[in-house]
C-alpha cells in the first residue's frame, strides 16, 4: 500500500524527523486559507499522487503571493497530471499539499528498503539527492551507499555513524545524521515498511535537516497490523474493479488481454497467466483467491472478470488445498447467477472436493469445458477464443 506524501511525512513528524510546515487543500478558496496560516511568503505547491517525477510534470510549484497560490492551485486540482510513472493518460490531481518553502544548502539521498537478495533491510544512502536515483545509480554508481542491516538485531549505532560519514559529514552535523537515520529506520520497521525513501533530504543554512518529498510503501502482508492505514486508504486513484477487489480481500491486478484468470496462490497465478502467453493468448488479469476464500469471495472474484468488457473467455485453474474445489464451484454458480456469462468457461481443477465440485458443477448445467491440466486448459482456452 502507497502513502501519499503528506501521510508519509505526518509518520516521520512522530519519529522526530524534521518535515516543512504544511496543510492539505482540496480546492482554491482551502488553498488560501492554508498560505494564510502557514505565514511564510514563499510556499511550495505539490500535487498529491501515488506516483513520482511530479516536479517534470508540472505538479511542484513555488509561490510567493495568494493570488499566486489560488491560480497555480485552480490549474492543478481537478487536472490529469502526467510523469514518467504515471503512463500517458496520467493521474487525476483531488488534493495538493501547501508547505513552508525550505532554504536549502545541501541535497541528500536516504532510503530504505528490503535486499531481495539477502532478505535484509538495507539503507540506501548518496551525496546526490534531488534527482532519480536510478539515474545516479547508473552514471555514478560509486556516489551510491548501501548498508545492510540484520533483520534480528537491527541496525548497530556505527552503521548510523558510518553512513553519516559517507555523506561526508562530522562533528555535530554527523551526529545529527546518524540520529536521524536511526529514528528513520524505526520508524521503517515499525511500520512495516517496504520502502520509505526521502529524496532529496535537505540541509539548511542553519546546519538542519528537513525531509523535503517523502515515498513510503507499507507492506500488504503486514495491514491486518495497520488498521489506521486501511481507514485511511484513499481509492481515487484505483478503478472500481481493483477498489472491489482490495475490499473483498482479493489480490487482482487488470492487464491489457482477453483470457480472464481465476487461480488460488500467487505462484499457481503467474504459472497460469505465463502458460497462456506460451500458447499464444493474452491474460486479461491476475486475480489470487488465496487459499481461505469463502464463496462470497469466490463469487465477487468471477463477478470482476465476467464484467470486464475485455474477457472473452475465463480460465479457472484450483489447485485444492486448504482452498477446497467445491467452494469454487459455488462461487462459479452464484456469479454466473448475478451477472451472467456469455464467454467460454475452461475449469481445470485439483485437489480438495475436487470430485464434489465437477459433480456441482455438472447437475448446474452451465456450459463448462473441463480439463485434466494446465497445459491442456491453457490450450483450450486459447484454441476456443481463437
Amino acid at each position: 500500500m502507497k502513502l501519499y506524501e503528506y501521510q508519509a511525512k505526518e509518520i516521520l513528524r512522530k519519529y522526530n524527523i524534521e518535515v516543512p510546515n504544511g496543510e492539505i487543500a482540496t480546492d482554491m478558496e482551502l488553498a488560501g486559507q492554508v498560505y494564510n496560516r502557514l505565514g511564510a511568503k514563499r510556499c511550495v505547491i505539490k500535487a498529491q499522487i501515488l506516483a513520482g517525477g511530479r516536479g517534470k510534470g508540472g505538479g511542484v510549484k513555488i509561490v510567493e503571493t495568494l493570488a499566486e497560490v489560488k491560480k497555480n492551485t485552480s490549474e492543478i486540482i481537478g487536472s490529469l497530471l502526467k510523469t514518467p510513472q504515471t503512463g500517458k493518460e496520467g493521474i487525476r490531481v483531488n488534493k495538493i499539499l501547501i508547505e513552508d518553502a525550505i532554504d536549502i544548502k545541501k541535497e541528500l539521498y536516504l532510503a530504505l528498503s528490503i535486499d531481495r537478495r539477502s532478505s535484509t533491510p538495507v539503507i540506501i544512502s548518496s551525496t546526490e539527492g534531488g534527482v532519480e536515483i536510478e539515474e545516479v545509480s547508473s552514471k555514478e554508481p560509486q556516489k551510491i551507499y548501501k548498508e545492510r542491516t540484520d533483520p534480528i538485531l537491527g541496525m548497530h549505532d556505527f552503521q548510523s555513524r558510518q553512513i553519516a560519514q559517507k555523506l561526508n559529514f562530522t562533528g555535530t552535523l554527523l551526529m545529527k545524521a546518524a540520529n536521524l537515520v536511526v529514528n528513520l529506520y524505526k520508524a521503517f520497521i515499525e511500520n512495516d515498511c517496504s520502502l520509505l525513501e526521502i529524496n532529496p533530504l535537505v540541509l539548511t543554512n542553519k546546519g538542519e535537516f528537513f525531509a523535503l518529498d517523502v515515498k513510503m510503501d507499507i507492506d500488504d502482508n503486514a495491514l491486518f497490523r495497520h488498521k489506521e492505514f486501511l481507514k485511511s486508504r484513499d481509492f481515487s486513484e484505483v478503478d472500481d474493479t481493483e477498489r472491489r477487489a482490495t475490499v473483498s480481500g482479493l489480490s487482482y491486478i487488470g492487464l491489457e488481454g482477453n483470457i480472464g484468470c481465476l487461480v488460488n496462490g500467487a505462484g499457481l497465478a503467474m504459472a497460469t497467466m505465463d502458460i497462456i502467453k506460451f500458447y499464444g493468448g493474452n491474460p486479461a488479469n491476475f486475480l489470487d483467491v488465496g487459499g481461505d476464500a469463502s464463496v462470497d469471495r469466490v463469487t465477487t472474484a468471477f463477478e470482476l472478470i465476467f464484467t470486464d468488457p475485455k474477457v472473452r473467455g475465463v480460465l479457472v485453474n484450483i489447485f485444492g488445498g486448504i482452498m477446497k474445489c467445491d467452494v469454487i464451484a459455488e462461487g462459479i454458480i452464484q456469479a454466473v447467477g448475478k451477472v451472467g456469462i456469455n464467454v467460454p468457461l475452461v475449469v481445470r481443477l485439483e485437489g480438495t472436493n475436487v470430485k464434489e465440485a465437477k459433480e456441482i458443477l455438472n447437475d448446474s448445467k452451465l456450459n463448462i469445458t473441463f480439463a485434466n491440466s494446465m497445459k491442456n486448459a491453457a490450450e483450450k482456452i486459447v484454441n476456443t477464443i481463437k
